[in-house]
């Protein structure tokens, strides 16, 4: 498995310190978190030349590209562009973006999100020139849009997306197996929880079946202490 982690665990750190502790880890990836507050840090042009495999974790705070809110959609597609061009200046290799939310699950509302989604995803895939978008599955809380296999597989049929796999949100979908089934997986985020809430945990912490690391590519261990980055890559070594 190529392994990386996400640059949550130190996202106020310089950039620099950051890529240097992937190299003294032995890591191969890493995933930037492009929340808001990313972009105003020094250099993080840095990345074009680390000698890692970069990926681009899109912002979510306060986005909904599937909003039924014109305004809301339109913008967050906006900030989604944005992204991407940040993305091309560094030679990323992927953007993970969320498919959206509704704020009332009534299937009505819940094909009209799913429509928009699949307009807003489709405008980014057309957006992106040389970097890979891909749809996260999502936690079971039924807000969340892309957390069954049918809309993850109808947003790859439609949108000619990619799939990031989060093992944690699967643990708490119960559908693991079938997700890391999935063709176009572009990578996997690597984390644990209780297999109730979506508690991103270390590895090893919850009940998530670590017997399913052998069957992932490429990984990031999403979690927000760089410690708990360490002590999850110690597992990842122990079942592959």
């Amino acid at each position: 498995m190529k392994v990386g982690f996400t640059t949550l665990c130190m996202f106020m750190d310089d950039n620099y310190k950051i890529i240097k502790a992937a190299h003294d880890h032995d890591f191969e990836m890493i995933e930037i978190l492009g929340e808001s507050p990313f972009f105003l840090k020094d250099n993080t042009i840095a990345y074009k030349d680390s000698g890692l495999e970069v990926s681009i974790h899109a912002p979510t705070v306060d986005i909904n590209i599937a909003s039924l809110n014109e305004g809301i959609k339109a913008e967050s597609v906006k900030q989604m562009k944005e992204c991407i061009d940040y993305a091309e200046s560094i030679n990323a290799h992927a953007i993970t973006v969320h498919a959206g939310k509704i704020g009332r699950n009534d299937p009505p509302l819940r094909k009209q999100a799913l429509e928009y989604a699949c307009q807003s995803i489709s405008e980014l895939v057309d957006y992106a020139e040389n970097v890979i978008i891909s749809v996260e599955n999502m936690p079971i809380r039924p807000v969340f849009l892309g957390n069954t296999i049918e809309e993850l597989e109808m947003f790859k049929s439609e949108c000619g997306c990619g799939i990031t796999i989060d093992l944690g949100h699967g643990n708490t979908t119960k559908n693991n197996e079938e997700l890391l089934e999935l063709k176009d997986i572009t990578y996997c985020h690597l984390n644990d929880n209780d297999g109730i809430k979506d508690q991103h945990v270390p590895l090893g912490d919850g009940t998530l079946d670590l017997e399913l690391l052998k069957k992932v590519k490429r990984g990031i261990i999403e979690l927000n202490d760089f410690n708990n980055v360490l002590k999850s890559k110690k597992v990842i070594e122990k079942y592959i």
